[in-house]
């Protein structure tokens, strides 16, 4: 059987990579929760590699009890304490700080739009932008879409939230298409 054309990413860190991928990347997500997880994971994220922060994502799911957003965002001084001694994700104080922060100023944007969801997805007219790259060295790291995210998002009180993440985020919940044309993803998102 012949390996399906992919985004050239090769060569490919890990079998989790690929499987992410092939599954996930791209695919237009639109559940409040899932959005807040790929929020604060591509937070994570900076200063990383992503295969390290899909190593950790069952942990970050435990830890961050689903990433529901209500509970993330009753966290106190004992969870980020409890969080800071948990080897299953990045521990980090600031990006910790940031997750409860997000969930918080998350409670306050669907107050004000009606969901999350309705929210992050203005910024791209409520469908995914379908880019045509032929090669993975045309992505961009930002975009003007991505910088009024970034600015909104941090007027709400969002942190980790640079015009660089808020790239990275759109692209993993589908909010663009950024898979290679050739890609067999490309077509099916």
């Amino acid at each position: 059987m012949t390996e399906p054309k992919r985004c050239g990413w090769d060569p490919w860190p890990s079998e989790l990579m690929l499987r992410y991928h092939d599954e996930e990347w791209g695919s237009p997500h639109h559940d409040d929760d899932a959005l807040f997880e790929l929020l604060t994971l591509e937070g994570a994220q900076a200063g990383l590699s992503w295969n390290t922060i899909l190593n950790k994502r069952e942990g970050y799911r435990r830890a961050f009890k689903g990433f529901d957003i209500d509970k993330v965002a009753r966290f106190g001084e004992k969870d980020v304490a409890r969080l800071l001694a948990d080897p299953g994700i990045v521990r980090n104080r600031l990006k910790i700080a940031s997750a409860i922060a997000n969930a918080q100023a998350t409670i306050e944007a669907r107050k004000e739009f009606g969901s999350f969801d309705a929210f992050i997805w203005s910024f791209v007219g409520g469908k995914p932008i379908r880019n045509k790259w032929k090669n993975i060295r045309e992505l961009p790291a930002k975009t003007a879409e991505s910088d009024a995210m970034s600015k909104a998002l941090g007027k709400r009180g969002f942190r980790f939230v640079g015009s660089t993440i808020c790239y990275a985020f759109m692209q993993a919940t589908g909010m663009v298409n950024d898979h290679e044309v050739s890609c067999f993803r490309y077509k099916q998102v």
